[in-house]
Parts: C-alpha cells; structure tokens; sequence
C-alpha cells in the first residue's frame, strides 16, 4: 500500500503503477508513471488530469515560485550535507559512500500519475517496479537523488513478483486496500525477495530505497509478529540496503526510532501533525538526519502546518492523498 499513514490509527493509502485499486471507496484511479517519453530525457511529462498540477494559487503553490523555494532549500542542504548525493562528513554510522541527507533538503514525492520531473529538488521518491530506468538515468543527469519506493511488509497481487511469495508467508488483507495482504515478515522467503527487490534498485540505478508498511506488529497481520520481530526485519532491511550501498528511509514506525535511528539514513513520516506525534521524530533531527513528512491536504493547509514544520527542522509537502505531482513545499 501507499500513502496515507497511522498504523496505530488504521492506514489509508494509495496505489501507483499501471494498475486499478478502489481507495477506501471512492474512485479507482489509473497510474502511468514516466510513460512513452521516458527515453527521451526529456524533464517535464504532463499529468494524467488536468487538475493533478500545481494550482495556480494557494500559498506555496505556483509551480515556479514552488521550485525557487526548493532550489533555495537545495543550496542550504548543500552547504550542511552536501544534499546533492554526497555523504555527512560527520556520520559515523552511515556505510561509506551512502546519501544521507541533513534536515533542509528538498524534495518531491509521486507514486501515481505521470511522473513530473519539472521540480528543482535534490531528491525524488518514485516507484521501483513502475519507473523505467530511463527515467532515473535522466533524473541522475539533472545531479537528482532517487529514492524506489516498493512495499516491504506487504504483498501487492499487481507487482511481478508477487507469485514469488509463499502462501504460507501471506497474512491478512490491508483493510480497505483489496489485492494486498500482510507479509510474515519473520519468514525467510519474504526477506529472499526483499532482497531481489533491493538488487532490482541496483540495478536501475537507484541511490536508495522507502520501504513502506514496516509496522506490522502494529497492525493486524495475521502473525504473531511483535515488537521484537519488527526491530529485526527493520533492521535487517537497513543492513541489506546499506550493502548494496543504497541509502534507506525508515518509513512511520515511530514508536521504535530509539532503537532504528543509528541503523536508518532518514526518516519518512505521514500525518505525524493530524496524529500529535511529531516529537517523536526529534531524534532524526537531533542526528542530524532529515525528516521527510508529509501532510494530506490543500494548499491553504500550509498557513498552519508550514511554520509549525519549519520549527522542527522538517522538510514537509502538502501532498494530495493519491500521492500525484501535485505539492506544496512548506520550505
């Protein structure tokens, strides 16, 4: 599952890829990540709708003036981490070689649509299985970070390796999200294809991974997964990426950042302000490790998450609920 969060407050998410999924009742949408263009290098892909753009008002939310502020927080980033790919000096716990970015670098998360390669950020989060190599080749050559997204604690029907799965390792389904279920994360087979899909980021190139749905414990899986077992698989996972010299984002899970921190690069969070948790993820920022969070709205939901955001150090987008191009960058 994508998106939306609140693994102890039941998830809501949204799914990418060239594939049809019912949210939560409402609409099925359609996803065509970095369609026929995407050999062409080209920088800039039009949405699938018409209203899936930067709206032409709303604080923050001019396209150019959007990416002007993006590419301020990028020289920022740069002068304190080196934002464009290069690795903290001061990080002992960071593999050699291994983006991981400080608090004040900008980016851009789209997991549905057409991908728009237009922003000026330092990094892009995308899809693993639905970006072409093409495209992440050509966001490389723009001096881009690119983080592939995939799910690590659940089984997608849609993906290609979703055959791959043993019966026994497939728990119960995502409320809400028909054709995904809950992986036994304990399971040697789920960790064998984990570690197919880090190798598939490898090899398109990617600089580094969001594993999504790592709070299984949490949930209802199906498996007496707990939180010893979490602290291992999220553990394991951080290890596996680091020795494909990928950098690894721990995604929510914050009730157990006390023990992830040193082994995660940085954090992504959704909705830690609708939740009242956001203080739970000092930590990242106390290290030194960005906090890439997310809070689904509007545009005009920046006049009160933005300055309460940029207090904590966070790097924050309002972003619509299915994850399209469309943002407003809090700085």
């Amino acid at each position: 599952m994508h998106g939306m969060r609140g693994s102890r407050c039941g998830w809501i998410v949204l799914v990418s890829g060239s594939f049809l999924l019912s949210a939560c009742g409402g609409d099925d949408r359609h996803a065509d990540v970095a369609g026929d263009d995407a050999a062409t290098g080209e920088d800039s892909v039009a949405l699938d709708d018409g209203d899936a753009g930067v709206p032409d008002d709303g604080p923050g939310a001019d396209a150019d003036a959007d990416a002007d502020a993006d590419a301020d927080s990028s020289a920022e980033a740069e002068a304190a981490a080196d934002a464009d790919g290069d690795v903290v000096d001061d990080a002992p716990d960071a593999p050699p070689g291994i983006w991981r970015p400080a608090p004040g670098t900008s980016w851009q998360w789209q997991l549905s649509g057409t991908l728009d390669r237009s922003f000026d950020v330092a990094m892009y989060d995308i899809d693993l299985f639905e970006t072409p190599e093409a495209t992440i080749a050509g966001l490389h050559d723009r001096g881009i970070v690119v983080i592939c997204y995939f799910s690590a604690g659940s089984r997608e029907e849609w993906r290609s390796d979703a055959s791959d799965f043993p019966g026994a390792a497939v728990g119960n389904p995502l409320d809400g999200w028909p054709g995904e279920s809950w992986l036994d994360t304990r399971s040697a087979e789920v960790r064998a294809i984990m570690e197919a899909r880090l190798d598939l980021a490898v090899t398109k190139g990617c600089d580094g991974v969001e594993p999504d749905n790592v709070d299984g414990y949490a949930n209802d899986p199906g498996f007496p997964l707990n939180e010893t077992t979490q602290l291992d698989y999220n553990g394991f996972l951080a290890t596996a990426a680091h020795a494909r010299n990928l950098s690894v984002g721990l995604k929510n899970d914050l009730d157990q950042i006390g023990d992830l921190l040193s082994q995660f690069d940085w954090a992504l969070d959704e909705e830690c302000f609708t939740y009242d948790e956001c203080d739970l993820l000092t930590p990242f920022i106390d290290a030194g490790k960005a906090v890439f969070q997310v809070e689904y709205g509007g545009a005009s939901l920046a006049d009160t998450i933005c300055p309460q955001a940029n207090a904590l150090d966070f790097d924050t987008l309002i972003k619509n609920v299915d994850l399209d191009a469309w943002r407003v960058a809090c700085r």
